[in-house]
């Protein structure tokens, strides 16, 4: 965590950090920006408790690989429950039969999200393809259907990046994405 405080500092960024177990919670209480909890814990019911009970930080709560929306909004009622209602859900895919693209992307989470609760979606498409041609094309489908935000990983150097190399756009590859979205946005009342 201190690189990314340092990185903070360098570049006024907020920090997001995954948080994986409890014995970390204070730390990221005192340095991250938005907690985030990912897939694999979605259902750690003890871990959603105890974020919900010690902050009131944005907390980033990924769907899990083959969570239902039911499961997925039940987990973030952990959350709410406990006195945390800054509760943002992320769909990264699901996994089904299919074996060429890392998950698939459920684009329809973001109007069922948006019918059956008041929370705030994003679209992980980096994550749901795992391949960083599909991030456009997937981005571009997530806007339109009215997501809240995008979680894109970027990499100045994929091929050396020591995690999600694949998946990463290069900058300038997200610098054009961005410009794509616009108008696709403004279409669908989102800025």
């Amino acid at each position: 965590l201190d690189i990314l405080v340092a990185a903070k500092e360098a570049t006024g960024l907020p920090i997001v950090s995954e948080l994986m177990d409890a014995e970390y919670l204070d730390e990221f209480i005192e340095k991250v920006d938005l907690i985030q909890i990912g897939a694999r814990n979605m259902q750690n019911f003890d871990l959603l408790k105890k974020v919900g009970k010690a902050t009131k930080k944005p907390i980033l709560l990924k769907r899990g690989l083959s969570a239902t929306f039911q499961e997925w909004i039940m987990s973030a009622e952990y959350i709410m429950a406990s006195g945390n209602p800054n509760v943002i859900l992320c769909e990264r895919g699901v996994r089904t039969f299919e074996s060429y693209t890392r998950n698939t992307l459920d684009l329809q989470a973001v109007p069922v999200i948006k019918e059956l609760t008041h929370l705030p979606i994003i679209i992980d498409p980096s994550h749901a393809g795992g391949k960083w041609w599909l991030v456009n094309p997937m981005a571009k489908a997530a806007v339109a259907a009215g997501c809240d935000g995008l979680m894109i990983e970027v990499h100045n150097n994929p091929e050396k990046a020591l995690c999600d190399g694949p998946q990463s756009l290069k900058p300038a590859k997200f610098e054009q994405l961005m410009k794509e979205l616009k108008p696709i946005a403004d279409a669908v009342g989102k800025e």
